[in-house]
């Protein structure tokens, strides 16, 4: 298991771009909302922790974890944001509904990743249970919603830095 040994609220900040100017954008759903806010509240703790201004971080709620691609593509298009973070949450149960809304979030999350210029932080717990969703959105694994946080920092970096190059010892 890949949070057994790591705790997903970890980080150091001394080793992180500063947030301060870059504008976060995060779509949260409100399927297992017991979870999602829990992601959510990591997030932007981590967020402002790292030296994001509330004033550059927008939050848009949408239904259900499926929604989340829609929601982060009008996000991309409509609020000139650096990155936007994706949470939700999907608990496998008795039908084959777990295996179609994971893999149809996790394409469409991946194909705005490729179409845009804007990255998207997939923050989509895909649990079994729901007790392992509780224990990796604040609980005994930390939070995926920090880790989240994290990534969209060092990918808004990323996409504000990416025209310069940096010489790699060893590499061409």
């Amino acid at each position: 298991m890949a949070t057994a040994n790591k705790n997903l609220s970890e980080y150091d900040k001394t080793k992180l771009p500063n947030a301060k100017d870059f504008r976060f954008g995060i779509v949260v759903s409100e399927w297992n909302e017991h979870i999602t806010e829990g992601l959510f509240k990591g997030a932007l703790e981590a967020l402002l922790d790292c030296g994001a201004g509330n004033e550059n971080i927008i939050r848009w709620n949408v239904p259900g974890s499926f929604e989340l691609i829609y929601g982060a593509k009008r996000m991309i298009k409509t609020q000139n944001v650096d990155c936007v973070i994706t949470i939700g949450c999907v608990i496998k149960g008795e039908t084959m509904h777990f295996e179609f809304v994971c893999d149809g979030v996790t394409q469409g999350i991946k194909d705005l990743n490729v179409a845009s210029d804007v990255p998207v932080i997939f923050c989509l717990l895909t649990d079994n249970t729901e007790q392992q969703s509780i224990d990796r959105s604040g609980g005994i694994h930390g939070n995926k919603g920090t880790e989240a946080a994290i990534a969209a920092i060092k990918m808004a970096s990323l996409k504000k830095t990416s025209g310069t190059r940096k010489a790699v010892s060893g590499f061409r």
